[in-house]
């Protein structure tokens, strides 16, 4: 895409955010300080997992504003044990490209996805491919 990512992680990741700012009306959290193409709202319900990919190109960060997942991760390719990681509310993921990467929610939850690249599905389809990094369970 040609533009600098010099400023991403390298690895997955629990980000550490910046302070919030705080006053009588409220809260401001930073986020996300960077050049990305998209952002997504997504719920879950508990016990569904999500992902189970990678991808070839485009990097993530998930915000989880409310819940909690357990998230996997291991770089694409590898027959390791993925390395597991709690996310809960206000806490937010890194997923660069070439990572195999799974989501399990472990009660109903909703998160934020900013994405480097545009995630129509056409695009989301090319640059992605799917693995079973963890078990799918069947959701009544």
């Amino acid at each position: 895409m040609g533009q600098d990512e010099s400023w991403l992680p390298k690895q997955s990741t629990l980000m550490q955010l910046e302070k919030a700012f705080e006053d009588a009306r409220g809260t401001i959290q930073p986020l996300v300080d960077g050049n990305f193409a998209s952002s997504q709202w997504i719920s879950s319900r508990a016990g569904a997992v999500r992902a189970n990919h990678y991808h070839k190109d485009d990097w993530h960060f998930a915000y989880m504003v409310s819940g909690a997942m357990d998230y996997y991760y291991r770089p694409a390719g590898s027959k390791e044990q993925p390395t597991c990681v709690r996310v809960s509310a206000g806490q937010m993921v890194f997923t660069p490209p070439m990572e195999e990467h799974a989501m399990r929610f472990l009660q109903d939850s909703a998160f934020v996805n900013f994405a480097g690249r545009p995630r129509d599905q056409a695009s989301y389809e090319e640059d992605l491919v799917r693995v079973q990094l963890i078990e799918v369970p069947e959701l009544d």
